[in-house]
């Protein structure tokens, strides 16, 4: 694809981390007179509107557009930056990013080469520390690092293991258009792990018809504080995360149900108790933990499954011009 870019990245009160994204993005490869950088803060406290103010200067040619969205929730300064984001193709990524220097081209070539809608990038960890001995790949997905290897995969429909998620993808704006932005349910809150705003999105286009890539080539860092190397942490994110698809599968489904719960998810379950089980005679402390989180994640999902009578909210993709300003 050889037309213009927009980056998408919502950010709050993490300013220092946010300086060392927009200077990556600063470094990319591709034309800078066909790029634009589009962040929405969230009703930051901290220097997050200086710190955007100064990447500007510094920019080298690239537009920078600066947003402060008053409604709370990721989605929402999402949705605000789609509505003036002006590329061909919307890249996404988030504030605690560094992407390679060739991010953005080897993003534009994945669509051009594939004719895709959208694509999924590879994530590396930045790990703040050493990880701990418990810390697997099987739980790197509540890290959001996922790495799903380096060859070029097609992504067609649900089934297909790997997921564009907000940390690196890419889709058309054309496609955006279609289809709306992001559910407001969901995605990150001040004070809440909340989750399941890509993964809806997804299941949105997939619906659609859309079809999607894997580039192995498109890669960006993605920090990971010591803070969320804690097995509280990685408990708390899969119990909410199964709650969060729970609610995404009430309405995107098309799979066999049994007692309200899609009928793979009941061997999938089974399968990690034996794991869990051989892992404990095995004194696998990795498995072991990987396999007890995904339990905990299915007893989120059967919480919300079974419990909660939330119905599906609306996706909010209007400029609120009175809570939203640019700069």
């Amino acid at each position: 694809m050889n037309g213009s870019v927009s980056i998408v990245i919502a950010t709050r009160d993490r300013c220092r981390l946010l300086e060392r994204t927009l200077d990556a993005l600063a470094g990319q490869t591709w034309p800078p007179d066909r790029l634009e950088i589009v962040v929405a803060d969230n009703h930051s406290t901290d220097a997050t509107r200086d710190v955007v103010q100064r990447a500007a200067a510094r920019s080298n040619g690239i537009r920078v557009h600066y947003l402060f969205v008053a409604e709370p929730g990721k989605s929402h300064a999402v949705n605000a930056a789609l509505q003036i984001a002006r590329g061909d193709l919307i890249a996404m990524t988030d504030d605690d990013v560094e992407a390679d220097p060739g991010w953005i081209a080897a993003l534009s070539r994945a669509v051009e080469e594939t004719d895709a809608d959208f694509v999924a990038g590879r994530i590396r960890p930045i790990w703040e520390i050493d990880p701990p001995s418990w810390i697997s790949p099987a739980v790197y997905g509540a890290l959001a690092v996922p790495d799903n290897g380096d060859v070029r995969l097609p992504i067609n429909d649900e089934s297909t293991p790997i997921m564009p998620i907000g940390a690196n993808m890419a889709v058309r704006a054309t496609t955006v258009a279609r289809l709306g932005g992001l559910r407001t349910d969901l995605g990150k809150l001040a004070g809440t792990l909340r989750t399941g705003e890509d993964h809806e999105f997804f299941l949105r286009m997939i619906r659609a018809g859309c079809r999607g890539v894997y580039e192995p080539t498109a890669v960006v860092g993605h920090v990971v504080p010591a803070e969320r190397l804690v097995r509280t942490y990685c408990r708390r994110w899969l119990y909410q995360n199964g709650c969060d698809v729970a609610r995404i599968e009430r309405v995107h489904a098309r799979v066999p149900f049994l007692f309200g719960v899609p009928r793979y998810l009941w061997r999938a379950a089974a399968s990690d108790m034996a794991a869990s089980a051989r892992a404990v005679i095995k004194r696998d402390e990795a498995r072991r933990f990987a396999s007890s989180v995904r339990m905990l994640w299915f007893a989120g999902y059967l919480r919300e499954a079974w419990f909660s009578a939330t119905p599906r909210a609306k996706t909010t993709f209007k400029l609120v011009t009175h809570s939203v300003r640019g700069r």
